[in-house]
């Protein structure tokens, strides 16, 4: 018996928030959840900042740098930290978290920056106390197939179209 797979991904907005809102929901009953962001390196976001709150049951490892990532022409640097992002999950799994969220994750494979079949690899390992959650936009089809739960999100009109700018506390 093995732990679920939720999988959050598509050109909409929403996918951390919906995974940053399954760990909270975590907490809430008193169980660990682990966050490891891949390709963000910025400790002013909210996500982030929560876990000086919601310690010790709520982390998040970030593993970027901040400045914005060229997912196009990634520099040895951006390679590295996703390599050790994906290293520190296969560890944290081992702790049996209640939920651990692969933030971005999807995004990190599909421009070679950590290997495809090292991610379908973690989601054969995960312990039945475990969900484990992977988001970012162009999930590989194999992580569509395998997962338990799969939910695309659609942009169907966001502010950012009229010339709104991204809000501390609401987009970050």
């Amino acid at each position: 018996m093995r732990g679920l797979v939720y999988l959050y991904t598509g050109e909409g907005e929403g996918k951390t928030t919906n995974a940053i809102g399954l760990a909270v929901r975590a907490v809430g009953h008193g169980f660990k959840a682990v966050v490891v962001q891949f390709l963000k390196g910025n400790p002013d976001i909210g996500e982030y900042k929560v876990q000086k709150k919601l310690a010790p049951l709520y982390e998040v490892h970030q593993f970027g740098s901040r400045h914005c990532i060229d997912l196009l022409h990634p520099r040895a640097e951006d390679r590295e930290h996703a390599r050790r992002a994906l290293a520190f999950a296969k560890q944290a799994l081992k702790q049996k978290p209640r939920i651990l969220v692969l933030d971005e994750v999807n995004l990190a494979v599909a421009f070679g920056l950590v290997p495809k079949e090292e991610v379908l690899e973690l989601m054969e390992r995960v312990p039945p106390e475990t969900v484990l959650v992977l988001t970012g936009r162009r999930a590989p089809k194999e992580f569509i197939e395998r997962a338990d739960l799969v939910t695309e999100m659609k942009l169907v009109k966001h502010p950012y179209q009229r010339g709104f700018m991204g809000r501390r506390g609401v987009e970050y």
